[in-house]
């Protein structure tokens, strides 16, 4: 075998093996983390009632095309998105390492720290899917009257395809911050008002579409108009209306490759992050 073929296939057998151990590591302590996944689904009768209540005082059949129902169906749709597309304590951790030297040992070992830090993050989901399978069946099939009829399989396959690219999209954003610590003392503020922003546009709160009617003064553009500028709306709003029928035909196809362009964007930023950072980087401590 030639040395050509050789490396990228010593480079994925190391990469399973980061994985292997990464699962390892999140089903040491199981209890803790089938507990911190149960608790995640208590908000939903909250926005049962929120939800009610708020079509309860209109009387308005609907709010920017989404009845109560439908805003239901749309709320537990983002969970599954937003379980996907959040990271946890992933930018945190790169500032921290980079803070007290930890992330040093990345440095001088011959593997790679953002194709270990995926690996540990497709671990992460792999375990929590594991254990919140049978809590999401549960609740979906309680709720099942809230939701419109199962889309068709080409919009059951563009869901699924959105959920992989917003779980990179994710993983790429959240990366990429952490690594500001490279050139930032403290980054929690950052991280902070990362989190409030993504939190806000991302749709999970409320669909996007609702900010159709609020004018930003530019050009007749709308908030909402602006949002779908920014990478956020794909990691909780854009596969919640793809399983809705919110978006469909070309206009699918369009936000699909929007999509996986964001994922190629942020990509490249983490990795360009990485390399200026650890350039500059003075490990102390470790």
């Amino acid at each position: 075998m030639s040395d050509a073929t050789h490396r990228p296939l010593a480079g994925l057998r190391a990469w399973l093996t980061m994985l292997s151990i990464s699962l390892e590591e999140r089903l040491a302590y199981r209890g803790d983390f089938i507990l911190g996944t149960v608790m995640r689904f208590l908000p939903i009768v909250t926005q049962v009632f929120l939800w009610t209540a708020v079509f309860s005082a209109t009387s308005r059949p609907d709010i920017a095309g989404y009845s109560r129902d439908d805003i239901v169906a749309y709320y537990l749709l983002t969970m599954v998105s937003r379980a996907f597309s959040s990271m946890p304590g992933l930018a945190g951790g790169i500032a921290r390492g980079v803070r007290d030297g930890s992330i040093k040992k990345y440095l001088v070992q011959p593997v790679d720290y953002i194709s270990f830090l995926l690996a540990a993050r497709i671990a992460h989901k792999l375990v929590y899917y594991l254990v919140a399978a049978l809590p999401f069946a549960v609740i979906f099939f309680l709720c099942r009257g809230f939701f419109p009829p199962a889309p068709d399989a080409v919009t059951i396959l563009a869901f699924l395809l959105a959920l992989v690219l917003s779980f990179l999209l994710g993983f790429f954003m959240e990366a990429t911050l952490g690594m500001l610590g490279f050139w930032f003392l403290e980054v929690s503020s950052i991280i902070f008002g990362y989190m409030l922003v993504q939190y806000l546009l991302s749709g999970h709160m409320f669909p996007i579409d609702m900010l159709a009617d609020i004018p930003t003064g530019i050009a007749g553009t709308s908030l909402a108009d602006v949002v779908r500028w920014l990478p956020f709306e794909y990691t909780a709003y854009f596969p919640s209306a793809v399983w809705l029928g919110k978006v469909r035909g070309w206009a699918l196809v369009r936000d699909l490759a929007i999509e996986a362009g964001w994922v190629v964007v942020m990509a490249l930023c983490c990795r360009l992050a990485w390399r200026r950072g650890t350039r500059r980087y003075s490990a102390f401590g470790g």
